[in-house]
């Protein structure tokens, strides 16, 4: 295929740009991605330390509040029980996140609470007790138990505590009991929004997620994770190097970067070993690269198609004598007597335009001679069917083609039946007529890229290429629309007359690997559907 030179400039100018643009765009892709990449992992790495040390600052506050009340003489005394309640009552007050306060005697029997809740239970086999007794307490996220049916849970979710106990001892230094404090895990959620205010621009589709040491199970975070354990490689990294980021993929099967922190405690609190995992979606984390990628790609094909559009206008001046010239031997090829057109100022036009003038008047006669000798060579002169020289170089062609594609033709002999009789009774005249006539119903029975002769007399032959498996449903489905439209009456002379067809059929290269012995196969079926009858088709082996 050729084509224009301004189409050629054209193109190549505006596919250079094409090329510069995807250049550009990969290379600006590669660089903005990993700087990219590492300022928003830095950043959730960044929120993932401060939850971490948000959650290790208050459960140090609160342990050290519950430290410095358990010291007060009136929790010691027992004697000064009222008063005991009603600090525990003020603590809580003043101190919200803690949901519930208690003073044990020695046996684990509450003796003061707030709210007198739980008062006079038995919490001895409960471990804010049993491990408090030995030493100050503090006990990972758990569902409550004992205050679940006491205290008010407006959303009905599962209520969740951290423990927090201290052992006492009365002025003897004898254990006399424990001070317990339940600190609800709503406060991380508070910790969380407070968080997230400072980055408005992420809050919308970041997450933050606390995962307990014991199994991995999320403590806080998007509600059908809370509860679930998970295994990634970002709570591993987390445990051994502290804090940092990653590319992951998590269990619902998208990937995040994922920053993540281990609370290794504060001060003189040794931490209960949380990991904090602050995710954002990866699509969403990278959408400024992938806008520097559209925008760079917009703006190179557009300067792409300013490109192309200048190089048409530049190769229009360039190609416009050529193009002069290339319209004037078109018409001079057509048949018009025209001369060509010269073109003053450049010697290279003006003896192009010479030579391409004797070259055009040689090509014409000579081509005008040439397609009437191969004409009348390859064609039947009283249908307009290839002859038999046209059908020889036909099967030529085909048997060239035979390890191309869909190269697979059937090969069909047909004869008609009653012509004899027809031209007999109505004359010669008629009988051309019909001939033609049949030339006609047969060409409109085939599909384009099939093709029929006229082998002489009344024998025909039809080439229909294939690239089915299955060749016999197409020789029959061809044979059968043949049938039927060579049987129709034909009006010769004001006169109605009838003839059949038989056919012979074989297929190629399905009965046979040499294409001369498969039209051989098909002219033999031919003779058996004279046999059985004629006005039927045959197929070899069928």
């Amino acid at each position: 295929m050729s084509i224009k030179l301004r189409t050629c400039l054209s193109l190549v100018f505006g596919l250079l740009m094409i090329l510069l643009t995807i250049l550009l765009g990969v290379v600006i892709n590669r660089i903005s991605s990993n700087n990219i990449e590492k300022e928003i992992g830095n950043t959730l790495g960044g929120i993932a330390y401060q939850m971490s040390d948000k959650l290790d600052y208050f459960m140090w506050s609160r342990s050290g509040e519950v430290d410095v009340v358990s010291k007060l003489d009136v929790l010691r005394n027992p004697e000064e029980r009222a008063d005991a309640q009603e600090l525990l009552q003020e603590l809580k007050a003043n101190i919200p996140s803690f949901t519930w306060i208690g003073l044990t005697d020695a046996k684990g029997v509450v003796t003061a609470s707030t709210e007198n809740l739980l008062q006079g239970v038995d919490i001895s086999q409960r471990p804010v007790f049993k491990e408090g007794s030995k030493g100050k307490f503090i006990g990972d996220v758990h569902e409550a138990v004992l205050l679940a049916k006491l205290l008010p849970n407006p959303t009905g979710e599962a209520m969740q505590f951290v423990d927090i106990s201290v052992p006492l001892t009365d002025s003897a230094g004898q254990f006399s009991g424990v001070l317990a404090a339940h600190l609800s895990w709503e406060w991380s959620k508070e910790m969380e929004n407070s968080l997230l205010e400072s980055y408005s621009s992420l809050k919308e589709h970041v997450d933050i997620i606390v995962v307990s040491r014991r199994d991995n199970v999320v403590l806080l975070g998007p509600g059908e994770l809370v509860g679930q354990s998970l295994q990634l490689d970002s709570i591993q990294k987390a445990s051994s190097q502290k804090g940092g980021w990653a590319l992951e993929f998590w269990p619902d099967g998208k990937s995040y970067v994922t920053g993540y922190a281990y609370g290794d405690g504060y001060m003189n609190y040794g931490g209960l070993e949380w990991t904090v995992l602050v995710r954002e979606p990866k699509h969403i984390a990278y959408q400024s690269v992938h806008d520097m990628q559209r925008y760079i790609f917009i703006i190179g094909f557009a300067a792409a198609a300013v490109f192309a559009l200048l190089g048409w206008l530049v190769a229009g001046l360039v190609a416009k004598p050529l193009t002069n010239i290339a319209a004037a031997a078109r018409r001079i090829q057509s048949g018009e007597r025209i001369e060509l057109p010269r073109h003053k100022g450049i010697a290279d036009i003006e003896n192009l335009t010479d030579s391409l003038g004797n070259l055009l008047r040689n090509l014409t006669s000579t081509e005008a001679a040439l397609g009437h000798m191969e004409n009348l060579a390859h064609h039947d002169r009283l249908t307009g069917l290839p002859n038999r020289v046209g059908f020889e170089e036909y099967t030529r062609l085909i048997a060239d083609r035979r390890n191309s594609p869909g190269s697979g033709a059937i090969l069909m002999y047909m004869d008609l039946d009653g012509f004899k009789k027809v031209n007999d009774t109505l004359g010669h005249a008629a009988g051309d007529e019909l001939l033609r006539i049949v030339a006609q119903r047969l060409l409109g029975q085939l599909r384009e890229g099939d093709m029929a002769a006229r082998l002489g007399g009344d024998e025909f032959v039809a080439v229909l290429r294939h690239g089915h498996a299955d060749s016999r449903k197409v020789a029959m489905a061809a044979a059968g629309r043949i049938l039927d439209a060579i049987r129709e009456p034909y009006l010769l002379d004001g006169r109605e007359a009838t003839v059949g067809i038989s056919i012979g059929a074989a297929a190629w290269p399905e009965d046979g690997a040499d294409l001369q012995e498969v039209m051989k196969l098909a002219d033999a079926a031919l003779y058996k559907s004279k046999h059985k009858g004629k006005n039927c088709v045959t197929l070899h082996n069928g």
